[in-house]
């Protein structure tokens, strides 16, 4: 299991190794497209937990599910600021770095992101405390996320 990094080292690191990539232009329809997507991500998973037992072996879909739907709109949003991040603790530590007046906390994004990697990665199960652990923040997180894109595409 990789080492924890706090926010700075990670930044630091994911700068060194050039992971900020300074694009020339935004594309509109893919920012849009993403924005979808996560949209329906969170629709599938709302609509896959509302009747799951807490023993169900689905809360790693939940999961998973929502924290892709963080991730698209988190890249959207800084894809509006034509930077692209395809590293996820890259893209998570340059939106606390640069955007610290969003108030995100860089350890709930290293505690899901971690735990996502375990589902895909290390067969790691999600139980339905783990979602309990994170389902509010995922929520805050999610809307404030829409609604700084929506602020940015409309100033």
């Amino acid at each position: 299991m990789p080492k924890y990094l706090t926010q700075d080292d990670a930044f630091m690191k994911c700068r060194k190794e050039g992971n900020f990539i300074v694009m020339e232009d935004t594309d509109a329809e893919k920012i849009e497209s993403m924005v979808s997507i996560a949209n329906a991500d969170v629709e599938a998973a709302n609509s896959i937990r509302k009747n799951l037992p807490k023993q169900s072996n689905q809360w790693n879909s939940i999961y998973k599910l929502y924290y892709d739907a963080l991730h698209e709109l988190v890249e959207s949003f800084l894809r509006l600021e034509k930077i692209k991040i395809d590293n996820h603790q890259c893209l998570f530590a340059y939106l606390c770095e640069k955007h610290p007046e969003l108030e995100f906390n860089w350890d709930f994004f290293e505690k899901v992101r971690t735990k996502r990697n375990g589902i895909n990665y290390y067969g790691t199960p999600v139980s339905f405390e783990n979602w309990k652990e994170v389902d509010i923040q995922f929520n805050i997180y999610i809307k404030k996320m829409k609604e700084e894109i929506s602020k940015a595409i409309r100033p």
